[in-house]
């Protein structure tokens, strides 16, 4: 079974792990009492399920084929029965290979030069999922779309099935067997049709992988939930879904080779970890069956890239999957893609310059100097602004704001401002919350917001002049924050006073605090040099140069299920 170690790839009789098998005496356990566990152990369970041999509520459940194929919808049924006929007939329409020599797009740059009604005799052989066909009686026409690729987004090549190049025979069984969304291969001479069409005139073809389910209508919209649920077949139906993957993929690919050029390296971290931190949130949480242990899923990279800093690495970062367990909205995902990264002899200010680096070279990338936000259009190029948290929030307020302003005080400016708030908060925590309600939004253009109350950032270094302030900076972009940046805290003594109060706050029921991890405590009692470490939001910045919510810029999202 799928995860069982004699099952994994690699692993042969020769090679795989020895042990006893897992039996009912030996097998690991999950702690909690003995449970009747359903057929379909993976459905979503309701967490006050405990009853014995309770079946869990089923929130997801499995999409299937009815055994009935009368209960089907017509074209499903229909598309079933081609591929029963064929198989009948002894025709695989799912082939293992075909000499497929050229893509659409290759066809289009080497004869794309043809005059109307040209024909060469030279012949290619092209493969294509089937996005338009037109049968007449001696002469069909059929569009082959080309997947799409880093430079090209799905080409297009008109293929021609004859009667006297194929022969009646292969001309009604492409009537016959042939149905839009089909993947079909055809060989043949590359020709510009009576109408200036280039195509290639089929002397063979074949069947190369039978679509079941029809293709969605090409020249209708489809709605965003059919968009995000079914990505496949917006990849299909949408250059601009396609473009979005491809827009994606360039910037990930620029931000890396920039970091590359400025000497970082490139590292995995774990995902599993028996400690959460790095991060203010609630975490995910899981179980190690062959260790019998509890564990999350983690929060941040942050932890384990200092390590590798204080093991020697002069400059290092991961770009990975990030899981909170929060809210979902059009900017929040429960899983997202992170980039973190530390340089060593840094501050919040050289690792500010590269961090704007990792945005420009983004833009020249996509050949761009400027972006549309909701809040207007910000330029990317030239010089980016600093800004200091109280004294911004002094000009917003009209008042002047300092650390030493009263909570009471800071109350009185959110009521009137209708900002809400918990009573149970400190100053330092609803002053963010002003400035993020009142300034941040007002922010088009690409500012670093530094001076933040000590509480933003519990592992960053404080201001030497006022301790009360933390030496690190949000990026603001069209109102929106796209990264963070720190001098880090590289002290371990002090970095444990402000763990053991995380932890306190964890112990108190706090779902946000970090936990303790010795550990990293550990690790930085070693010795770190100083360091300037940031992070950015891949997600969001693939938000930041699209205008898309974040839904459209993740292939596939996580999302709540139907029924």
């Amino acid at each position: 079974m799928p995860g069982h170690r004699e099952s994994r790839p690699g692993w042969t009789e020769k090679n795989r792990p020895r042990g006893p098998p897992w039996t009912e005496k030996n097998r690991p356990r999950v702690p909690g009492p003995k449970r009747t566990v359903p057929a379909y152990r993976f459905a979503v369970r309701d967490p006050g399920w405990r009853d014995e041999g309770q079946a869990a509520p089923r929130y997801n459940p499995a999409v299937t084929t009815p055994d009935d194929d009368a209960a089907l919808p017509e074209q499903l049924r229909l598309r079933r029965e081609k591929r029963a006929r064929l198989i009948g007939a002894g025709a695989d329409p799912y082939a293992i290979s075909v000499d497929r020599t050229h893509s659409a797009s290759e066809v289009h740059a080497q004869w794309g030069h043809l005059a109307t009604g040209e024909e060469t005799q030279d012949v290619v052989g092209v493969g294509g999922r089937v996005v338009f066909v037109r049968n007449t009686g001696k002469l069909c026409f059929a569009t082959l779309q080309d997947g799409f690729t880093a430079s090209d987004s799905g080409s297009r090549l008109q293929v021609m099935i004859s009667l006297a190049e194929v022969g009646e025979q292969r001309l009604a069984d492409w009537k016959a067997d042939v149905d839009l969304g089909d993947f079909v291969f055809v060989k043949g001479r590359v020709i510009s049709s009576r109408r200036g069409e280039l195509s290639v005139l089929a002397s063979e073809w074949r069947l190369a992988s039978k679509a079941l389910r029809p293709l969605p209508t090409l020249h209708k919209d489809l709605g965003e939930e059919t968009r995000v649920r079914q990505r496949y077949a917006d990849l299909v139906a949408r250059p601009e879904a396609r473009d979005m993957v491809r827009t994606r993929a360039a910037i990930v690919s620029s931000i890396r080779q920039t970091l590359r050029d400025q000497g970082y390296l490139e590292v995995e971290t774990p995902i599993l970890q028996l400690v959460h931190g790095g991060a203010a949130a609630r975490p995910f949480h899981t179980q190690l069956n062959a260790f019998d242990i509890p564990m999350t899923l983690r929060i941040a990279i942050e932890l384990y890239l200092k390590r590798a800093i204080v093991g020697g690495v002069d400059r290092v970062y991961e770009m990975g999957r990030i899981f909170r367990n929060e809210g979902v909205d059009s900017s929040h995902s429960p899983e997202f893609t992170m980039l973190e990264a530390y340089q060593s002899w840094g501050d919040q200010y050289t690792i500010a310059a590269m961090t704007r680096d990792l945005i420009v070279n983004a833009a020249a990338e996509l050949g761009v100097e400027s972006v549309q936000t909701p809040a207007g259009e910000a330029r990317l190029t030239g010089d980016w602004t600093w800004l200091s948290v109280y004294p911004a929030l002094s000009d917003a307020l009209g008042e002047e704001i300092t650390p030493d302003t009263t909570l009471d005080a800071l109350r009185g400016f959110a009521d009137a401002r209708g900002v809400e708030y918990d009573p149970a908060w400190s100053d330092q925590k609803l002053v963010m919350e002003l400035f993020a309600e009142i300034v941040e939004p007002t922010l088009v253009q690409p500012t670093f917001v530094n001076g933040y109350p000590a509480i933003a950032q519990p592992l960053a270094r404080n201001n030497p002049d006022d301790p009360r302030l933390v030496e690190a900076w949000d990026l603001i972009i069209g109102g929106v924050e796209r990264g963070t940046g720190f001098s880090e805290l590289i002290d371990p003594v002090i970095q444990r006073d402000v763990l053991v109060k995380q932890s306190l706050k964890a112990a108190a029921g706090d779902p946000e605090a970090m936990q303790l991890d010795e550990d990293f405590l550990r690790a930085l009692e070693f010795g770190a040099p100083p360091m300037g470490g940031m992070g950015l939001g891949i997600d969001r910045t693939i938000m930041l140069f699209t205008g898309a919510g974040i839904r459209e810029t993740i292939l596939f999202p996580l999302l709540k299920p139907q029924g």
